[in-house]
């Protein structure tokens, strides 16, 4: 088994995705540091949707969790670096949420304790008009100083090729791929073009197999095969 420290760690879903789809991975993660030491952001599809649809305020809505989720890890393990791990559009919401700028009229302090962010498939570059709103305010604050703050790692997987002409699943991912970026044609992870996860400041890893989606039967992010290709960066 492979030392990793043992520190605690905050696991956000991604955009659309719910908390108990996430068990696998912090089961995953509890055979590398104890599973007391792991927690789930509390997350549903409502906090992504909005009940009445208000999809512009769900990064509100989940930092809004995340900071309650990160107050409850500080009080259990006072003064332990936390290490968030974020998958998907929820490394954009982390990001969004370290910047400590005023976003939508609300603003988080996370303070000191958080050291790293580990993101697993999230496009910081794209087209998609929600997931703009986070990268366009990322992008007007992100200052190269904020990296001596918090540690980004940014993990892709480049598992698929996106093809128009290919196979029905190099299409589907073109498809996906076209939805982020302008080009589908590029390698990526069945979902996001690999080169869209690429930040400037952050230091980018790039594994050979895994899917973003969290569903069974799946060699994802969060399965123990998954984990096994970027535990190395925790």
């Amino acid at each position: 088994m492979k030392a990793v420290p043992q520190h605690p760690v905050v696991i956000i879903p991604g955009v659309l995705f719910w908390d108990s789809l996430y068990d696998i991975m912090k089961e995953a993660l509890g055979g590398y540091l104890p599973e007391e030491k792991i927690a789930i952001v509390p997350v549903s599809l409502i906090d992504w949707i909005g009940f009445p649809p208000s999809p512009e305020k769900s990064t509100n809505r989940v930092m809004s969790a995340l900071d309650r989720t990160i107050r409850e890890i500080e009080q259990k393990f006072p003064g332990e670096p936390i290490t968030l791990v974020a998958h998907s559009g929820g490394g954009s919401v982390a990001m969004v949420y370290l910047l400590e700028k005023p976003f939508q009229g609300e603003r988080y302090h996370p303070g000191k304790h958080i050291k790293k962010l580990i993101t697993l498939g999230t496009p910081f570059h794209t087209s998609e008009h929600y997931a703009k709103i986070k990268t366009d305010f990322i992008f007007s604050h992100l200052q190269a100083d904020f990296f001596d703050r918090v540690s980004v790692v940014s993990v892709v997987s480049d598992k698929y090729h996106g093809n128009s002409e290919g196979s029905f699943v190099e299409k589907m991912c073109y498809q996906f791929y076209k939805n982020v970026l302008d080009d589908g044609n590029v390698a990526g992870d069945g979902i996001v073009p690999a080169k869209s996860c690429f930040l400037e400041g952050a230091v980018n890893v790039t594994i050979a197999d895994a899917e973003h989606l969290p569903t069974p039967h799946t060699r994802w992010y969060g399965t123990k095969e998954g984990v096994e290709q970027w535990i190395q960066w925790l």
